[in-house]
């Protein structure tokens, strides 16, 4: 029995130690060290807001004009706020309703306050009825 005990001990010191070395090596809010300092969150924001990141993971208001047309990248997220909208498709595939759950295709009217998300940069997006206010994050060009 005495044996046993101390091979528990013995286990127990090492995986004890093992873990702690494992801890002292690892790289603050890696996996090895998830919890991180509200001054390394501050940092990692500004080093993205530095490299121009802020235009993707924000959403920004855009003005529209009658017939002008919105179409958004791979990953573009688009919410009509005001004014009447159509859908652009590919040809094949439908602009992403999220909101609705349902592909919305050229033609089709856009809700407002749906978020309509543009799967691929392939000619999606929106056109503008009437003067319209969106709010888009990420990228896309108007014609």
């Amino acid at each position: 029995m005495k044996k046993v005990v101390t091979g528990l001990a013995i286990v127990f010191i090492i995986f004890s130690l093992s873990a702690a070395v494992a801890a002292a090596t690892a790289t603050p809010g890696s996996e090895g060290d998830p919890v991180v300092t509200k001054s390394y969150v501050d940092t990692q924001i500004a080093q993205l807001k530095s490299s121009g990141g802020t235009a993707s993971s924000v959403y920004q208001p855009v003005q529209l004009t009658a017939g002008q047309k919105m179409i958004g990248n791979e990953g573009t997220e688009i919410i009509v706020r005001s004014g009447e909208t159509t859908a652009i498709d590919n040809g094949a595939n439908g602009v992403s309703d999220v909101t609705g759950a349902m592909d919305l295709m050229t033609g089709q009217g856009v809700p407002l306050n749906h978020l309509l998300l543009i799967p691929r940069s392939d000619g999606r997006g929106i056109q503008a009825n009437t003067e319209v206010w969106v709010m888009v994050r990420g990228s896309y060009t108007l014609k």
